[in-house]
């Protein structure tokens, strides 16, 4: 490296070590935050959901989501449900509206693509898949990666407004013999 960068790159790398233990300080003091909130640890249980996100989400929503009338109304708070066109008997969905919270709509959907690469990295390892990402495969493989991420992201946030509301930790499995049990009941067509 010639001398007169050199000197100028030890200050670039001692700010770039500063600037990590700050990070490394924010994200301790998120950790302490979310350890003492009961909607944080339960929003911590959704897979995709990580600790910058679950504590968006509590700070933006104090952990009450009762003032939204169903999961779809807290989704579309984000900007993650598609905008629909319909009229009469047919109903026609376009692109998301991406209205709302700009950073929250953001981690959801990163939270998605993780979701989405490790289901990937798990079928590639022979693994078996639970529901929700083999779900999200298949959607992946009926269109492309970004519409199921952003169909994944809009399934997270469902998830996160069903955990708010409950004030359960998110079981799986619990969640498909609840959604079957309904079905069993559902009118026939």
């Amino acid at each position: 490296m010639p001398g007169l960068i050199r000197d100028s790159a030890k200050l670039l790398l001692e700010e770039v070590r500063l600037l990590e233990a700050r990070i490394a300080q924010v994200e301790r003091e998120l950790a302490n935050a979310a350890k003492h909130s009961p909607a944080c640890t339960l929003l911590l249980s959704v897979p995709g959901i990580g600790l910058l996100t679950a504590t968006a989400l509590v700070a933006a929503t104090s952990g009450d989501v009762t003032h939204f009338l169903d999961a779809r109304h807290f989704a579309s708070w984000f900007g993650l449900t598609p905008r629909e066109f319909s009229s009469g008997g047919t109903r026609h969905l376009g692109r998301i509206s991406k209205k709302g919270d700009r950073y929250l709509r953001m981690l959801l959907t990163h939270g998605a693509r993780s979701v989405l690469r490790a289901a990937s990295a798990a079928v590639e390892k022979g693994k078996v898949l639970s529901g929700m990402r083999h779900w999200a495969l298949q959607v992946q493989t009926r269109s492309n990666h970004n519409k199921a991420t952003c169909a994944l992201a809009n399934k997270l946030a469902r998830i996160c407004y069903a955990t708010l509301r409950d004030h359960e930790t998110f079981d799986e499995k619990a969640a498909l013999e609840r959604k079957t049990r309904r079905q069993s009941f559902a009118m026939p067509a």
